[in-house]
């Protein structure tokens, strides 16, 4: 379900007769869930998957710094190379959200030999530590990363929490990247920065307004990837995702729901 038909009280309060809500994954900010467990409503959800996010991630990291775009039209069209690809050896990442998905992309970024930063409002050093990265302070993550990738849930104290000044403390050759949500960061003053070269490049697989409408000046943003919000859109993904919505349904009609969201 797409946040952008959320299921409000007013909605819930039309639907008489609705027992089961099946949403995919393990939450879903759209439904309002208080709502629902007053009317009597059980809302389920399904097993998730955080390894696809972090590989569409890391998909678009490499794409952009190896430029595959770009040389891949070349070939396409009758041409050679035109690019100079950038390394991940000994550069810095930079990730902003150290919980379930940004330490998995921890773990890979040192299998990549690189060096991390991270941050979040609660982030300790201790817990860093522990998945190889180094707690700092925003400031000086969006200033020394080469990559800054978002790695944080979308809730009323974060959204907009990557600022214009945020973007601007970043170097002339970083690049930034968001796979979590669009309304995490200053959009309009993201594609400033691109457009302006004050930072090398984006690589973007959600954004404010989903779908991007067909005039969006984000559409003809240079040096980026762009993706569909694709991250989890995965073969094995859906499996488990229509699967477990019949578990959900089955289980529900038996008087014994599972993986109940809003007991």
């Amino acid at each position: 379900m797409r946040e952008r038909t959320p299921l409000t009280r007013v909605r819930l309060e039309r639907l008489d007769n609705l027992k089961l809500i099946v949403t995919t994954g393990m939450e879903n900010r759209a439904i309002d869930m208080g709502c629902a467990h007053e009317r009597g409503v059980t809302v389920c959800g399904t097993r998730g998957g955080l390894s696809n996010a972090v590989e569409h991630t890391w998909a678009l990291i490499l794409s952009l710094l190896r430029n595959l775009p770009t040389e891949e039209n070349n070939i396409r069209n009758g041409g050679w190379q035109t690019t100079i690809g950038r390394d991940l050896f000994g550069s810095t990442l930079g990730l902003v959200g150290l919980g379930r998905t940004g330490t998995r992309m921890a773990r890979v970024a040192r299998a990549f030999d690189m060096n991390i930063l991270a941050w979040s409002p609660h982030l300790t050093p201790e817990v860093a530590e522990t998945h190889g990265a180094t707690a700092v302070s925003k400031d000086r993550l969006f200033a020394e990363s080469d990559i800054v990738s978002v790695h944080l849930q979308l809730s009323d104290s974060t959204r907009g929490i990557v600022t214009a000044t945020d973007l601007s403390r970043m170097k002339k050759s970083s690049v930034f990247v968001n796979t979590s949500r669009g309304a995490l960061v200053d959009e309009a003053a993201l594609e400033k920065a691109v457009r302006a070269g004050s930072i090398a490049g984006a690589a973007l697989d959600v954004f404010a307004n989903e779908p991007l409408p067909v005039d969006s000046t984000m559409r003809s943003l240079p040096n980026s990837i762009l993706t569909p919000h694709v991250g989890y859109v995965t073969e094995g993904l859906y499996r488990r995702f229509f699967s477990d919505i019949v578990e959900d349904i089955a289980m529900h009609l038996a008087g014994t729901p599972v993986r109940v969201l809003n007991s």
